[in-house]
């Protein structure tokens, strides 16, 4: 039997109208006071913090403003990822909609590499523009903005990575994480940074501008970034995510469409991280990224549509070329023994360097250290950098500075330019700094360990799960741990398993598990069962489903007498 409820989940289940599940949920989280619970459960847009003391905001606004009277070019340049496509289309058509004259360019993984490079100072200058916002990038192009600023361009530098100790030729540098900046949230992305500029140039020009027209992008570029979904960037996303349903923009109902997301059940943090980014991404990585930003540009949905059938399918080629090199990468681990390593370095001619930061990751999460991937071409290549939560990788790139041709990012990610001749060098130097860091902090998830009370329906437990979207880094959804009694197995299309459990209580519920199907002649009796409970929105399917992602059979002498208990635990994107 479980223990009753506390008194406070107790008092949030009465007075938020939550399961008690989710009650008890919220209190392990620490949030035992029935108002603390009920912004958590309703971030406001309205409580997001006040942007005054952000440093050189006013005066980006200002050169802005003065940009759209005057008529002034203003080069909008964003990185190539997601957070850059996505602040370079907000700025774009917030200055376009003032009257401004925006042109925006995204820089190139294969021309030039992140952010300004010479190629890009070439084209930003080719531009005309008398103005450039950097966006997702900047923060350590000194050289590249010092010579664009000598051609009579102010340089505005919007960015959230790492502070260069150096200070930067511009005008304005919009970053919270400045020692300086006295902006209380640090956590924004910088689609978020852009959406504050607009507010803030809004505000300059003195007229009517909803910006929550801009919110669906602000929620695709925080969430692909892995910025953290707490504070203002909570309140921003979950906004966000009901504007992507929306889909007042062509370009994003184009991109559920391919996506094959239902705008009839709540849109998640996961669907955002995994069906709808890698598609903008997907350009970028194989070639070039306009054509991302093109589709979020475009006014028509027909336009549109052909844009994202094109975006689906370098997603499809960008799958088959990751497959592949993480294939590869294996192979080289296993001959070599570097799986005894505190950290990989890998590298390989041919590799495309716009894919290895997907190998770089799935391998971080196979082997639990940090990873770099470098594509080379010819005498130098390109990499991505990776590691579990809490590794501090800018920290062991700088460790080896002098031996990489030059890198950036932050802590959690990062890249890289590399000579092939000194990837070995690479590889002792990085290993050695990972080392010794010591292990990485490693996130308990035993503390959100709770029960889903026999009471509660499981609809109803799916429906406050959704309460707590958006999900992802800094707000991980909980997951589904259940022991249950198999009351059918079966394979069914591509492979792929089918059950239904006996939770007990007469509850049953089913469950999908991708590539498992081979098991379902050996899955009877008791088993624990460990996944998502997500919507199942296809034609004929229930309405609540366990996404399986481990299952075990249970010995018959050590399953419990339980009344279809089942445990969550919080857990992150996998």
């Amino acid at each position: 039997m479980s223990a009753p409820l506390s008194t406070p989940a107790a008092l949030l289940s009465r007075q938020l109208g939550v399961t008690n599940t989710v009650a008890g949920w919220l209190v392990r989280r620490g949030l035992f006071d029935v108002e603390g619970a009920r912004r958590f459960l309703q971030p406001r847009l309205a409580d997001l913090s006040a942007p005054d003391a952000m440093v050189d905001r006013g005066a980006v606004a200002g050169r802005l403003a003065a940009a759209i009277r005057a008529r002034e070019r203003v080069a909008v340049f964003g990185d190539y990822d997601c957070d850059g496509i996505t602040s370079a289309a907000i700025l774009t058509e917030v200055l376009r909609r003032l009257g401004g004259d925006a042109v925006p360019l995204i820089a190139s993984r294969f021309d030039g590499g992140y952010g300004v490079s010479a190629s890009a100072a070439r084209r930003i200058v080719e531009s005309g523009a008398r103005v450039l916002v950097t966006c997702d990038c900047g923060s350590s192009d000194h050289e590249s903005l010092e010579q664009i600023g000598q051609r009579g361009i102010d340089v505005i530098v919007i960015d959230h990575h790492l502070v260069p100790e150096r200070a930067l030729p511009a005008l304005g540098f919009l970053n919270p994480h400045r020692p300086e900046c006295g902006f209380a949230y640090k956590g924004l992305a910088s689609c978020g940074l852009a959406l504050s500029v607009a507010a803030a140039l809004r505000k300059e020009l003195g007229v009517q501008l909803d910006l929550r027209y801009w919110l669906d992008l602000v929620a695709v570029g925080t969430i692909a970034d892995v910025a953290p979904l707490d504070g203002d960037n909570r309140a921003l996303v979950r906004a966000g995510l009901s504007a992507i349903l929306e889909a007042q923009r062509p370009g994003m109902q184009a991109l559920l469409e391919v996506a094959k997301i239902s705008r009839e059940v709540p849109l998640t943090g996961r669907d955002v991280a995994f069906r709808i980014a890698p598609q903008l991404n997907a350009p970028g990585r194989l070639g070039s990224a306009d054509l991302a930003l093109e589709l979020l540009l475009a006014s028509d949905l027909p336009s549109a549509r052909g844009l994202a059938a094109r975006l689906d399918q370098l997603s499809s080629e960008r799958r088959a070329q990751s497959d592949a090199i993480l294939e590869q990468a294996l192979a080289d681990i296993s001959v070599r023994g570097f799986e005894r390593d505190a950290a990989l370095v890998l590298g390989r001619q041919g590799w495309n360097p716009g894919v290895v930061g997907i190998v770089a990751g799935r391998l971080a999460d196979r082997f639990a250290c940090p990873v770099i991937v470098v594509g080379f071409d010819g005498p130098t290549g390109r990499g991505s950098v990776r590691g579990p939560v809490g590794s501090r990788l800018h920290d062991a790139l700088s460790q080896a500075s002098d031996v990489v041709v030059r890198f950036g990012g932050h802590q959690a990610a990062a890249g890289l330019e590399v000579l092939e001749h000194r990837l070995d060098e690479l590889r002792e130097r990085f290993v050695h700094a990972i080392r010794q860091q010591g292990p990485a902090a490693r996130v308990d998830s035993s503390s959100e360990l709770l029960t889903i009370e026999p009471g509660d329906a499981l609809p109803a437990v799916l429906a406050d799960l959704d309460r707590l979207e958006p999900c992802g880094f800094g707000n991980p959804r909980p997951k589904i741990r259940v022991v249950a009694e198999i009351r059918e197995a079966r394979e069914v299309k591509n492979g792929h398993l089918k059950l239904l459990l006996d939770l007990g209580g007469q509850r049953r519920l089913g469950g999908f598990a991708i590539g498992q199907g081979a098991a379902a002649r050996e899955l009877r009796g008791h088993v624990e069962v460990y996944g998502d409970l997500r919507h199942n929105s296809y034609p004929g399917g229930e309405a609540v489903e366990l996404f399986v992602e481990r299952i075990s059979a249970l010995p018959s002498d050590s399953v419990p007498v339980l009344p279809g208990r089942t445990e969550v635990t919080g857990s992150a994107f996998p």
